[in-house]
């Protein structure tokens, strides 16, 4: 055993006792400190044993506690393998290192393949020595030599071998013969080589030493051994001999010892054995087969005996290596060479490919550093002559590393901290700075490659400390994991180290390993509940024994330190309970929430840890509601009034509607049950709107019902009536329902004052105020003959009549009612003063024209009295001029001529052809006829006033606006009274030569585009009746008391408004 050892520095503990547990350990790190001092030793060794190969378990490879002068079986110090447990074990108490159950084979070992000496052959392990109670940790790395023994078998490259000899050679010239290859090393590698004969007996002689004599060929070598043959089987043609090369190797040789004749003989079959030196020694043998060929008397040559080159790892395949080259002085066959592999392994002919032609060896396979590091190997170069020469050279490769690897990272346990499948569990009551586990990092690469860096990522209380003080492989490190702070299982539970390993190749390659510690709890956390107040909805009229609720308190512990009881104080009065296990609640009674809608009462959380820790929290139990009650409105019957008009979907009234119930028990929806579908109602205010507007007139009172239905499961509705009373607005003008404004009365002039004429009837639809209405006379009054009265609409004669108001008179009179604001209508009142009605035509005729007529110009009376005085004045003068000029154009004419008169001049008192009374006709081309005959008849006098209306061809009346006169001649009716004689009778001076056309009074329609008209035979002075041609028909006219457009006027204006100002204006 070999030893080696190093210094430590010794420990300086220096702790201040702050509490029991401190000074407990500090009790603890003081014994453990002197136990150390006394069996630690006092420098660190090497150990090294020996130890053969292909063993049975349990053998005893040594004792690591005397190797090292430790004290050991008290069970204070014990002993752990680290490494090498795959092959080892060890006594913990003892230190005894033996062997396992694993048979350990020397040529089967990774690190052993290439190893030549034998004494480089070993296996690594490593010892820790641990404290008491783990105070300190001492590492120890050793090595087992392992030992060869004689267990492999020697054997020839191939069962057959040809050796090709020329004919005529002499006698002593010298063949090397193909090297057999033992697996073993030393005294039980190759030991000796023979030959036997045809007759299969041996026919050699082992060689007691080295002769040192040199072949004929001129080979050198060492050594050499002769084996010659003897006996009755001995060969007088070859012998046998072996030299030792220089790099220990054991050469086999065939020398001829006789003639040689082709002719005579061109083969020889020989056994070539080979023996090695082991103990008992073994042996296999190879048919050695000579063939004898012509003369080929020159061998091939190599540049040089050794070529070394180094190669990359990991070379593509055919990457050249380097190329061997021969020389041969022969020419022909015999001077061309090839080449072969030699004395080489399995490795060598599986990665490695010979061009036999060219020399060039290249890469066959790639080749890893890490498995082969190098390379050594023979190529031999052999002509083609018979027999053919060779000559040998040695290839050795030198495999470069390349950064190919990545750092391994190993974890394992150290001491007495349980580790097992990357997780170890430590108590979180452990000091600072005490080793968990014990980290090998290597790289199987070389050089700077293998260089590796190891550290601790991340935010953790763990840190590398170096395992030993000695500087040991640079690719292979080891270090201790220690805590670095104290370690707290309420706070962290579980730490994921990762430690990471970079190597110093270039480009760096790192690798990370892991390791999952769990830290042990202690108890000292209470348990806590997550909600210091819980809440709880719970319904009402539930059954005794349900559950309410269930609280969790966590402990932060575990075990029995997280075990917890619960448990209620004693406010609950036996209402509700608790399991103690896992904390439901459940209530014992019924629950009302009508009488109690609150409870509220405490938890109390117990763990089961020594000291026990307890937690509470307040559960606060809301009885919930269920739908047990029905919506009610405030009132049975809600009364609303609301103004006619009103805009739709405007609000008309609100209905209030509770319910007892809580929540979703209590969200009512409304719902409006009727049948006309006119009010709609907003769910959230109960606010009802009306999808139309309201006409007082149409319809005074709504009643419907108004439903309210909860949300409840099921759900419960109650109903209201709603009665809605419309209120009157002044929206609707009077109506006038008589006088028609197409209809007239006939006055006589001799009416007394204050004689009734006519009386105009309306009505309005509002009601009250609004249907108040007083009557005026806005128009067509300039004599100011008449008056009506505010109140009942009565038309009265209050001025005397006179010849200039004989003739039509067109009232406008106007309606108003006393709303606000107010509402107007205008209507025409007709009065025809004359002493009879003998031609209605007529009088219609002026009506028609009044219809059209603006409002601005008044119509009352004969419009022609003062213009009839003035023209009859100029007639007078003309006449009298001309009748002047006349006379004394006759007398010139008579006194100079004497002859007769001329029947070419103006004759006196014939009539003109222009009648200026004549009214205008549309159409120019057409005059008008006149009637040839004059009616004269004497009329009674009237005593009282005849009212004339217009009516329908069927003796309707007509009382629509769109209604149509007749064109029958007839088409007035009459109450007439008849008067006494005397009455002055203008209209008998008037006759129709035509029907009076028919009077379209719609509003837009226009008059008849072809007028009619009266043929006069009264002078111009008796005319009171306009022509029909100056009716307007599509002109704008405008007055103080109304507006027309083009429309033609009405029987009956329909409404007029107020617009702000005096007076009203007309709405068409």
């Amino acid at each position: 055993m070999e030893s080696g050892g190093g210094g430590e520095s010794a420990r300086d503990c220096n702790i201040i006792c702050e509490s029991l547990s401190e000074c407990r350990r500090y009790e603890l790190r003081t014994h453990a400190l002197l136990m150390q001092l006394l069996t630690q030793p006092a420098a660190k060794q090497v150990l090294r044993y020996r130890l053969a190969e292909e063993g049975p378990a349990d053998v005893r490879i040594g004792n690591v506690a005397a190797d090292l002068g430790i004290a050991s079986g008290s069970g204070e110090v014990t002993f752990t393998l680290e490494s090498g447990s795959d092959y080892f074990k060890i006594d913990n108490i003892t230190g005894e290192l033996s062997t396992n159950e694993r048979r350990i084979d020397r040529e089967k070992l990774q690190q052993c393949q290439m190893i030549f000496d034998e004494n480089e052959c070993f296996i690594d392990f490593e010892v820790s020595v641990i404290g008491p109670a783990q105070s300190w940790v001492d590492l120890f790395e050793g090595k087992v030599i392992i030992l060869d023994i004689n267990d492999n078998t020697p054997s020839f490259p191939s069962p057959v071998l040809t050796l090709s000899v020329e004919e005529n050679r002499p006698i002593g010239t010298l063949y090397l013969l193909p090297t057999a290859t033992d697996r073993d090393f030393g005294r039980n590698g190759i030991e000796r080589y023979e030959l036997l004969q045809d007759s299969g007996e041996s026919s050699s002689r082992r060689a007691g030493s080295s002769s040192g004599g040199r072949a004929d060929n001129g080979d050198s070598y060492s050594g050499k051994r002769r084996f010659d043959a003897e006996g009755a089987g001995r060969s007088s043609v070859f012998e046998l001999q072996v030299a030792d090369t220089t790099d220990g190797e054991k050469q086999p040789q065939l020398i001829i010892k006789g003639a040689l004749d082709r002719e005579q003989r061109d083969s020889y079959e020989l056994t070539l054995r080979v023996r090695d030196g082991g103990d008992p020694p073994r042996s296999s043998q190879a048919i050695l087969r000579v063939m004898i060929t012509d003369v080929n008397d020159n061998n091939p040559r190599f540049e040089k005996s050794v070529y070394e080159a180094d190669l990359a790892e990991n070379s593509s395949p055919g990457a050249p290596i380097l190329q061997l080259k021969a020389a041969d002085s022969d020419v022909g066959v015999n001077g061309q060479i090839e080449y072969v592999f030699g004395a080489a392994t399995e490795s060598v002919r599986r990665l490695l490919r010979l061009d036999e032609s060219s020399g060039w060896l290249s890469v066959l396979h790639r080749i890893d550093r890490e498995e082969v590091s190098q390379l050594r190997f023979t190529v031999m170069a052999r002509d083609r002559g018979q027999p053919p020469k060779m000559d040998k050279a040695t290839v050795v490769l030198n495999i470069k590393d390349e950064n190919d690897n990545v750092p391994v990272i190993d974890i394992r346990k150290i001491g007495r901290i349980f580790l097992k499948d990357g997780v170890a569990n430590v108590a979180e009551d452990v000091v600072v700075d005490t080793p968990i586990a014990l980290v090998q990092v290597s790289d199987r690469d070389q050089g700077e490659n293998g260089v590796v860096t190891c550290t601790v990522v991340g935010d953790v209380p763990f840190q590398l400390k170096p395992a030993s003080e000695i500087e040991g492989e640079q690719n292979k490190k080891k270090y201790f994991l220690h805590t670095s702070a104290p370690l707290d299982y309420e706070a962290t539970q579980e730490y994921n180290v990762v430690i990471v390993a970079v190597d110093s190749g270039s480009p760096s390659l790192s690798s990370n390993n892991s390791l999952i510690v769990k830290v042990g709890d202690t108890n000292d956390n209470p348990p806590i509940f997550s909600q210091n107040v819980v809440e709880v909805p719970f319904p009402e009229n539930n059954a005794p024994g349900e559950k309410v609720a269930t609280v969790v308190a966590l402990d932060a512990d575990s075990g029995k330190n997280a075990e917890i009881a619960y448990s209620l104080d004693s406010s609950v009065n036996g209402i509700f309970s608790i399991d103690a296990d896992s904390g439901d609640i459940k209530v014992n009674t019924v629950l009302d929430r009508e009488k109690t809608e609150r409870y509220e009462f405490k938890v109390i959380a117990k763990d089961k840890g020594i000291p026990v820790l307890q937690g509470s929290a307040t559960v606060v139990v809301l009885v919930a509601d269920k739908n047990d009650n029905e919506p009610k409105f405030m009132q049975d019957v809600f009364t609303f009034y609301v103004k006619e008009n009103l805009q739709p979907n405007s609000p008309v009234g609100m209905v209030t509607v509770i319910d007892a119930d809580k929540g979703q028990n209590a969200e009512m929806k409304l719902y409006i049950e009727e049948e006309e579908d006119i009010f709609s109602i907003e769910n959230d205010t109960g606010t009802i709107f009306s999808t139309m507007s309201f006409d007082r007139e149409q319809k005074t009172t709504y009643t419907f019902r108004v439903k309210a239905i909860d949300g409840g499961d099921p759900p419960r509705s109650a109903t209201a009536t709603v009665s809605l009373s419309v209120m009157d607005e002044n929206d609707n003008p009077p109506a006038v329902t008589f006088p028609s404004n197409n209809s007239y009365t006939l006055l006589p002039p001799s009416s007394n004052m204050r004689t009734v004429v006519r009386t105009v009837q309306a009505t309005d639809t509002d009601e009250g105020i609004n249907a108040d209405l007083n009557y005026s006379i806005v128009g067509g009054n300039p004599f100011k003959l008449f008056e009506i009265d505010t109140a009942n609409g009565v038309v009265s004669l209050v001025g005397k009549v006179e010849q200039k108001h004989y003739g039509l008179h067109r009232l406008v009179v106007q309606v108003n009612d006393s709303g606000t604001p107010s509402q107007c209508t205008t209507t025409l009142v007709h009065v025809y003063i004359n002493e009879t009605l003998s031609n209605s035509t007529i009088v219609e005729a002026q009506i028609a024209k009044s219809l059209v007529t603006p409002l601005s110009v008044d119509i009352a009376g004969d419009p022609n009295y003062d213009l009839g005085k003035q023209r009859l004045s100029i007639v007078i003068g003309v006449v009298s001029g001309i009748m002047t000029v006349i006379l004394i154009i006759l007398i010139v004419v008579m006194a100079r001529y004497c002859r007769p008169k001329n029947k070419n001049g103006y004759e006196a008192g014939k009539k003109d052809h222009e009648d200026f009374f004549t009214p205008q006709q549309h159409d120019k081309s057409k005059k008008p006829k006149k009637d040839k005959k004059n009616k004269k008849s004497k009329q009674p006098l009237y005593s009282s006033i005849v009212t004339v209306e217009a009516s329908k061809p069927n003796g309707q009346r007509y009382d629509g606006v769109n209604e149509k006169l007749s064109d029958s001649p007839g088409m007035g009716r009459y109450r007439s009274v008849n008067g006494g004689p005397g009455s002055p009778d203008l209209a008998r001076h008037y006759k129709s030569s035509s029907p009076l056309p028919t009077v379209q009074l719609h509003p837009q329609s226009p008059t008849a585009g072809k007028k009619h008209q009266a043929v006069q035979d009264l002078p111009p002075a008796n005319t009171f009746v306009g022509t029909g041609d100056n009716i307007s028909i599509g002109s704008d006219h405008c007055s103080e008391y109304s507006c027309q457009t083009t429309n033609k006027y009405n029987k009956q204006v329909s409404y007029c408004r107020l617009d702000g100002k005096a007076g009203c204006s007309d709405v068409r």
